[in-house]
């Protein structure tokens, strides 16, 4: 069996689906227009510069919502699903998940996006298994807006599949070849342990990585 790692964010949909999340917060009045969408789009600057403070940024990003009651926390992000992220479900996306399922391949989203925003996003893609950046709850399901164990993060990525792997009895030996696709150099730790990396929609300093290092581009969306 081959197991098939997918970015999400800029690989699997054309857009930050956490950057845009946090758009639809201020969309709906639930967050100041002016100053939280501002400090915002700065944190989402800082995350494609390669300097994004992740515990800041969950902190920043889930104080939008998690006050709420979750249920309406839920409904609002059933709504988001609908009206912003299904439009963005290309179908050459959809195709390339498709084709690895196809083939019978071990299939995992692995993103540095929290498992709040991603599960209906992994969903809709039918991929059962999702590595996000998991957050702490308490007892009754409230989110605190912390990080819970290693972020699904630049090198915390590897220790997270490793572990999902672990839980599924297996680990890398075990599979003749592991392909993960992304567009991002936050993600050369994973690209480079794999033994097929695939640049996809690469960033214009991943490209030019990829290039040198004879690794295989994908554009998925023009």
């Amino acid at each position: 069996m081959n197991l098939t790692l997918f970015d999400l964010d800029g690989t699997l949909i054309p857009m930050d689906s956490d950057h845009a999340f946090g758009g639809f917060m201020v969309d709906v009045g639930w967050v100041d227009g002016e100053v939280w969408g501002a400090k915002n789009d700065e944190f989402f600057a800082q995350y494609n510069a390669g300097t994004l403070d992740l515990p800041a940024y969950i902190a920043f990003a889930t104080s939008a919502w998690r006050s709420r009651p979750l249920a309406e926390a839920l409904a609002m992000r059933e709504r988001f699903m609908a009206e912003v992220m299904r439009p963005q479900l290309r179908p050459e996306a959809v195709a390339l998940v498709e084709q690895h399922r196809t083939a019978g391949d071990l299939l995992a989203i692995v993103t540095a996006t929290n498992v709040f925003v991603t599960e209906p996003i992994a969903a809709a893609f039918g991929v059962e298994h999702l590595i996000a950046v998991d957050l702490k709850r308490e007892t009754g399901g409230r989110y605190l807006g912390e990080i819970d164990g290693v972020p699904s993060f630049r090198e915390g990525k590897i220790a997270r599949v490793e572990g999902w792997l672990r839980g599924l009895g297996a680990q890398w030996p075990d599979f003749e070849r592991v392909t993960f696709y992304s567009d991002s150099t936050n993600d050369l730790p994973l690209l480079e342990r794999v033994s097929h990396p695939v640049a996809t929609n690469p960033s214009p300093a991943l490209a030019r990585i990829a290039a040198e290092r004879g690794w295989p581009q994908l554009q998925l969306f023009a």
